[in-house]
């Protein structure tokens, strides 16, 4: 695959802004052994095989991946919409590349999987595969997500139950389930909802500690497992 076809696939522009930023110099790969620097390559329509490359633009290092998936430590005060309303886009917090990875669909780049609102924090999934979208997000296969909710008065085991067996929410007059619901102590509760706070885990994959607000991560095969069994 050329090198210029290559960075257009990861998002880096168009194939003639992709071959002027390999001609300009602002390209390195890495060949062979990835502890070794990168080699400079100013041929546009040299060829690599693309699985498993790595690569340097303008002095930041990635990896090709066919297909992207993210996830992102989803922040208080952002919203889940390209075109937000109010606060700030959750796409603003991801690099360039990201938003502009070329998509058979209309949209470019990733997108996000379900949507947690402006004050809703926590695990949020985001890729540009359309199918892996159509499987987590659809209702039909009941990925579990759990939710860390702190309360502002004392629980007690009246509303644990309640829960557990549905609330109308206002504006959808089917009630909600929750799959499970724990009562860590009296001002912490831990709901784990299959159907649509701060989202802590989703299937089996749960937010790392160390993912601080606003920062984001690929996803690797085991953590795909996680989630799609």
């Amino acid at each position: 695959m050329q090198l210029q076809d290559i960075l257009y696939s990861q998002g880096f522009g168009t194939r003639r802004v992709c071959a002027g930023l390999i001609q300009q110099g602002h390209v390195q790969v890495y060949e062979g052994n990835s502890a070794s620097a990168p080699v400079e390559c100013t041929q546009a329509a040299m060829e690599f095989e693309a699985p498993g490359l790595r690569f340097r633009v303008q002095g930041e290092d990635w990896a090709y991946h066919e297909k992207a998936y993210l996830m992102l430590h989803k922040p208080a005060g952002t919203e889940c919409s390209q075109k937000p309303s109010t606060w700030p886009s959750i796409y603003t917090l991801l690099p360039s590349p990201l938003r502009l990875r070329p998509n058979k669909a209309s949209v470019q780049g990733v997108q996000a999987i379900g949507r947690l609102d402006q004050d809703t924090t926590g695990l949020l999934l985001l890729s540009d595969d359309g199918k892996f979208i159509h499987r987590m997000s659809s209702p039909r296969h009941h990925v579990p997500k759990v939710y860390e909710v702190t309360l502002k008065h004392a629980l007690d085991d009246k509303q644990v139950q309640r829960l557990l067996a549905g609330v109308v929410l206002d504006d959808d007059p089917k009630p909600v389930r929750a799959a499970a619901c724990e009562a860590v102590d009296s001002l912490h509760l831990r709901l784990t909802l299959t159907e649509g706070l701060h989202r802590s885990q989703i299937g089996g994959l749960t937010l790392p500690a160390d993912l601080a607000p606003g920062q984001w991560r690929w996803l690797d095969e085991a953590d795909l497992g996680l989630i799609t069994g």
